[in-house]
């Protein structure tokens, strides 16, 4: 496939820098009142690539902490966001995007008991000093739209048709090759080449419609990378158990959580600081529940 020369901005940014948006722990604080009941989501969690369908699906849930404490007085606390995104993408590179809030929850035990002391909000319009925001504890309606592109699929810096997604490198060398050509002739500084192939390596675990080999790939070439270890076995928040690894960049550290039958990604766990401290506006958390072709159409997340 011929790489393109000039930078192309991403069609869609998905799976990365989503802030306001959480995925939900099962563990959840009691029900209380302006608060619903955090739904099981073992249920609805199924990650498999059958080979047919219309579309490219993803359905993920995200979980981040507000950057600002809600509240009054003493009575001041922490919350998380939660967000269902979907992602339908046909294979003429056509894509569409559902998203739903699903609420505002107090991120701990503690938080929940000043929330209770703070009269149990069901909603905010002002955070602890005083920035607008709006929240609730309740989900919103959702909403699904067209994407706006040239209907092709964006990998490091290139827009791919779905043939040329098909005929990527299925070797973790050839691959990292690609990826590096790619960069380069995207005008990513050399100094950056590294950092961007490896950037570029998970979003095949999910993100595109790639063959399950070019996925192996993908995998297999990451753990090549500098800054990447394999941690062994571990389960993600819906209890599936996958293989976990780090990817340490500074200040940012990056787990991810990959089913190693299907070759696709379980959970993704990003935690970024500044200056020694924790930065929300680029931590959170991400879980993969749905990957793989379907026939149903374009709609508005339904509630897990």
């Amino acid at each position: 496939m011929k790489l393109v020369t000039t930078p192309i901005r991403a069609m869609i940014a998905v799976g990365t820098g989503l802030t306001a948006v959480s995925a939900i722990a099962l563990l959840s604080p009691p029900a209380a009142p302006g608060l619903l009941d955090a739904p099981d989501l073992r249920l609805t969690a199924t990650v498999t690539t059958p080979a047919e369908g219309a579309y490219w699906h993803t359905r993920t849930l995200w979980k981040t902490t507000h950057p600002r404490q809600l509240g009054s007085g003493s009575n001041r606390y922490w919350v998380e966001e939660q967000r269902l995104d979907e992602l339908w993408t046909s294979r003429d590179g056509k894509a569409w995007i559902g998203f739903r809030t699903l609420g505002t929850r107090p991120k701990s035990a503690a938080d929940e008991k000043a929330w209770r002391r703070d009269g149990s909000p069901a909603k905010w319009s002002r955070t602890a000093d005083g920035r607008t925001v709006d929240l609730s504890t309740k989900p919103d309606k959702g909403r699904v739209r067209a994407v706006k592109g040239p209907g092709t699929f964006f990998l490091d810096g290139q827009q791919l048709t779905f043939e040329e997604v098909q005929k990527l490198p299925a070797d973790p060398s050839g691959l990292k090759t690609w990826l590096g050509k790619a960069a380069r002739v995207s005008r990513v500084p050399e100094d950056r080449v590294e950092e961007n192939v490896r950037g570029a390596l998970p979003t095949l675990l999910s993100d595109l419609p790639a063959p399950k080999e070019v996925r192996t790939a993908a995998y297999q070439a990451l753990l090549t990378m500098p800054g990447v270890r394999s941690l062994g076995t571990a389960k993600d928040s819906l209890g599936r158990t996958g293989v976990k690894v780090s990817i340490d960049e500074d200040s940012v550290v990056t787990e991810l959580i990959v089913d190693p039958d299907e070759m696709v990604l379980l959970a993704q766990n990003q935690t970024t600081t500044l200056n020694g401290k924790p930065f929300p506006n680029k931590t959170y958390t991400k879980t993969l529940f749905q990957a793989g072709w379907t026939d149903a159409a374009p709609s508005v997340p339904a509630l897990p």
